[in-house]
């Protein structure tokens, strides 16, 4: 390291510094535990092919090089071996050095994204529910004439066999009204108290393994530090419960792979100083539901937590949909993350 440098190797932020060739001819530590590379391997490297969009960086930093202005993009994505890539912003400037004549500086941005996926989700999650609202609202006037004209038809009719086609028209109506009442409120108030999430998930454990004895094995990495949380009990078993047996039934349902068992995962951690549904908290229940399943099909998967929306045939839409619902009262927020043979919901609920 020469003198020049030596005021970077303090810094918090990531810095390069490039040749006219866009090779790397320094690495601060801080830019070393970003890109998880020793600084001595950075060297000589080229920059733009660390980025899974290397042409269009290299093309940006030669026209940056040659008109002496900056560059700076909001996503990069940084490749990693055996991980997933991790999202940068990168601001490149030039300098008057003739070695090298270019300073990138790099800034992880998983958390905003994070938060910005997270603010999306939250307003699209209202504007669906409000739709929902109001169709559903729109189809249990015509429904209760339905199944009042059924019962008028039904005492004129002298034959009885022809009362078995009134009873069908007034069971439907009343299974429709049953699904309106479902998306139109959450059942009952939320009663909040102080619970330990682990009774709650050995709870779901139990409840799910006796359903889909033969076919799930569920295993729990619990953080034993996670402090008790404020909220519904019964809430959460349902919300965490629609989440699990979501998982199930794609095992049961999953054709190439007869006689295997699922294996689900329960893991707790403490998350601080994070940000959820637009508020920070100083802690946080960070809780993943692990799966090595089918995966959630691609073309639902932006749209997995709306009501009515399943990848399973006969699936009523409103598993996922409800446990979104029960854990934004308590201030929480679900995220999904699917590949085949791998999902992961992680669930975010404030512990102040």
């Amino acid at each position: 390291m020469t003198g020049r440098y030596a005021g970077l190797e303090l810094l918090a932020t990531a810095v390069l510094a490039l040749d006219e060739r866009l090779r790397v001819r320094y690495a601060n530590p801080a830019a070393e535990h970003l890109l998880a590379i020793a600084s001595r391997n950075l060297l000589g490297q080229q920059f733009p092919s660390l980025f899974a969009e290397r042409a269009v960086l290299e093309r940006a930093l030669g026209d940056a090089l040659q008109a002496r202005w900056e560059y700076a993009a909001q996503n990069l994505n940084y490749e990693r071996p055996g991980e997933e890539p991790l999202p940068l912003a990168c601001v490149v400037a030039c300098t008057d050095s003739a070695d090298a004549p270019l300073v990138a500086e790099l800034r992880p941005i998983g958390e905003l994204l994070r938060i910005e996926r997270e603010e999306r989700l939250i307003d699209q999650q209202a504007a669906s529910r409000e739709l929902i609202r109001n169709l559903a609202h729109e189809i249990r006037n015509p429904l209760g004439g339905l199944r009042g004209s059924a019962q008028l038809l039904e005492r004129e009719l002298d034959r009885p066999e022809l009362r078995e086609y009134t009873q069908v028209i007034i069971s439907e109506a009343d299974r429709l009204q049953a699904l309106m009442d479902r998306l139109l409120t959450p059942h009952r108030a939320p009663q909040p108290a102080r619970l330990n999430i682990h009774e709650v998930l050995e709870r779901v454990r139990n409840l799910v393994l006796a359903e889909f004895s033969q076919g799930v094995s569920i295993l729990c990495n619990y953080d034993p530090s996670v402090p008790d949380l404020v909220g519904d009990r019964e809430q959460l078993i349902q919300a965490l419960l629609n989440v699990a047996r979501n998982a199930a039934q794609a095992f049961a349902q999953e054709a190439n792979r007869p006689g295997r068992r699922g294996s689900i995962i329960f893991r707790t951690r403490v998350a601080r100083q994070i940000t959820i549904a637009r508020h920070r908290h100083k802690l946080a229940l960070e809780l993943h539901v692990i799966d090595d399943g089918p995966g959630v099909p691609a073309e639902i998967r932006e749209r997995i937590f709306n009501p009515l929306v399943s990848a399973r045939e006969g699936g009523s839409g409103l598993g996922l949909s409800l446990a979104q619902t029960y854990v934004q009262y308590h201030g929480g927020v679900i995220e999904c993350d699917s590949r085949p043979g791998r999902t992961v919901f992680r669930i975010l609920l404030p512990l102040t």
